[in-house]
């Protein structure tokens, strides 16, 4: 039997962008200084727009505008993939984070698709 998701936080799609989070978090720490304000800080903000465009779109009224939230998300995982790359191309994540990380992001992915389409 399925059971009515009644909150955010029940949703398995916010739970793996949460997941995503700390791993964004733990990685970056381990960036150059320099990219504190650069690379870094733009990886963090991709990272979390991610569990809080879905948060947010799920308390929205209308399934128009929870639409548009999950756009967001895509939008976000997009920008966080090409993010991750750029970071392997600099070599401050190896391959196999890299690689780890943007399978989390394309399931995030798969699943917020799946959701638009069910709305």
């Amino acid at each position: 039997m399925t059971e009515k998701i009644k909150n955010f936080e029940d949703l398995r799609i916010w739970q793996k962008g949460i997941e995503v989070v700390k791993d964004v978090y733990i990685l970056t720490k381990k960036f150059p200084k320099e990219e504190l304000y650069g690379l870094t800080s733009q990886m963090r903000r991709s990272a979390v727009s991610i569990p809080s465009n879905i948060a947010e779109g799920f308390r929205r009224y209308h399934n128009k505008e929870y639409k548009q939230f999950l756009y967001i998300v895509l939008g976000s995982c997009a920008e966080l993939e090409t993010q991750i790359i750029i970071a392997n191309e600099l070599d401050y994540i190896n391959e196999n984070d890299k690689a780890e990380l943007i399978e989390k992001i394309k399931y995030i992915c798969r699943m917020t698709v799946k959701l638009i389409n069910k709305l």
